[in-house]
């Protein structure tokens, strides 16, 4: 599911009334990475991540940053967030092709990954770059 940022409180809502339904949050809830001022996204994040029916989708974050100006500085924080609140096993990257390329190509979207998974094991690494996919839509979470 695509939201934005203020919608995130009625995801939770909607997310916990549907236990049995599993949910994958896409693009980290869109944080507002180009306004700097990410204390209420961290804060309903967090909620989120409380519910175990939801996964996050690490993806689509360079163009919600200074899409001309953006920096690993301003995109590591936010993966970090989020993959603290869900951990590996409810996160998966992803790269928002060809949409990201409004801001970078797919090799830097990628690249913008390795300093949160190199705080992670080697299985914590293969979770989020596609065993946590392939486990959560194929096997049923």
């Amino acid at each position: 599911m695509v939201v934005s940022p203020w919608q995130l409180p009625l995801v939770t809502e909607t997310v916990a009334a549907l236990p049995g339904t599993r949910f994958v949050l896409d693009h980290a809830g869109k944080p507002p990475i180009a306004s700097g001022d990410l204390s209420t996204w961290r804060t309903n994040l967090a909620r989120l991540a409380e519910l175990p029916n939801v996964a996050v989708k690490l993806s689509g974050l360079v163009t919600e940053a200074d899409r001309a100006a953006w920096t690993q500085a301003d995109l590591t924080p936010v993966l970090g967030h989020a993959l603290t609140c869900f951990g590996a096993d409810r996160a998966m990257a992803g790269s928002d092709w060809p949409v990201c390329l409004l801001a970078a190509d797919y090799g830097a979207v990628r690249a913008t990954l390795d300093p949160v998974l190199s705080r992670l094991d080697a299985s914590g690494r293969a979770a989020v770059l596609g065993g946590t996919a392939a486990h959560w839509y194929l096997t049923g979470g």
